[in-house]
């Protein structure tokens, strides 16, 4: 039987129409397991979100999803192994903000940081807090600046490390007061406390639950916090940006896969996680560290880690801030 050209035309379409939806179910399939990447070591806030995290998306996808712990060099390794991995959607990268900070201050890394991966999702955000040992006289964010910028290389403040967001962080402070606050470097944030409890720091910028106890026991002081518009876990504290306009620093976690994954993919898996962060139960871990789901879509969070990574590379490169390896 002849077919006409019209006909012709109408099955071609047709088959590429099959054909089509063939591959997009495909790019849009799930691996049965799905192993997700802790880059630190068990218990902290990274661990405790991607395990969470991790379990609800395990329900809503109907696949399993585990995590498994890779720490070393500051998230460095576990981030490496992901950039390493097949992009089939079944190794993932949970990490915090230090992915960023990390490309921006270490000359050397075993990937790329925006070229290696693909950001799925940027789970929850949150502001820090700028605080002061109760033996300083600071009471305000003004006040602090003034002195701080009148004290100029005698004013300390700490950090858990060199390259670390609460360096970043009161780093870009002095950058736009013309402040000259001295970093104390520590190894983790807990002998930073420590110090500024017994009188020997002076300030910190850092994570509101690295210091909830200190602060319920009145032993340090909170002056200001980092985001652009008020906490709602400190809705009676100022923004350093009321004080300093423009000053935004925040802490958050993001889920990465490597480069060349199915955009289809992505998208199925950023949607699940805004789904499952935007429980109750989930939105109250969430709230232990004084953050929130961000809602952010795969093109959103792509836009905001790009823009996060530009931001803090400025910094590194202006404040000549160099992490060791």
């Amino acid at each position: 039987m002849r077919m006409s050209m019209r006909q012709a035309c109408a099955c071609l379409a047709s088959l590429l129409s099959i054909l089509g939806a063939g591959t997009a179910r495909a790019g849009d399939a799930l691996p049965e397991l799905i192993k997700v990447i802790v880059p630190f070591s068990p218990g902290a806030s990274n661990d405790v979100f991607g395990r969470a995290l991790s379990a609800r998306l395990s329900k809503e996808l109907g696949v399993n999803v585990i995590v498994e712990n890779k720490p070393g060099a500051g998230g460095v390794i576990g981030a490496a192994e992901v950039a390493r991995a097949k992009p089939d959607g079944a190794t993932l990268l949970f990490s915090s903000v230090s992915f960023v900070t990390n490309a921006a201050t270490q000359e050397k890394l075993p990937y790329d940081a925006l070229k290696s991966f693909e950001p799925v999702a940027v789970v929850a955000r949150g502001a820090m807090v700028l605080v002061v040992g109760k033996s300083t006289p600071y009471t305000s964010v003004p006040q602090f600046i003034k002195d701080a910028k009148a004290r100029r290389g005698k004013l300390n403040y700490g950090s858990a490390g060199i390259g670390s967001i609460g360096q970043m962080g009161a780093e870009l402070l002095n950058m736009e007061t013309g402040a000259d606050m001295v970093h104390v470097p520590y190894k983790g944030i807990s002998n930073a406390v420590t110090d500024m409890i017994g009188g020997r720091l002076e300030s910190m910028i850092t994570t509101p639950a690295s210091v909830s106890g200190p602060l319920q026991a009145k032993e340090i002081r909170v002056l200001g916090t980092t985001s652009t518009t008020r906490s709602r876990f400190f809705p009676d504290v100022p923004t350093i940006a009321e004080t300093v306009p423009g000053y935004s620093v925040d802490v958050w976690w993001g889920i990465y896969a490597p480069a060349g994954t199915p955009v289809a993919y992505v998208d199925k898996l950023n949607a699940a996680i805004r789904k499952v962060s935007a429980e109750p139960d989930m939105r109250e871990l969430f709230a232990r560290e004084a953050t929130e789901p961000t809602g952010m879509d795969r093109k959103e969070a792509t836009a905001y880690v790009a823009s996060e990574l530009a931001k803090w590379r400025r910094l590194a490169s202006e404040r000549h801030i160099v992490a060791p390896m």
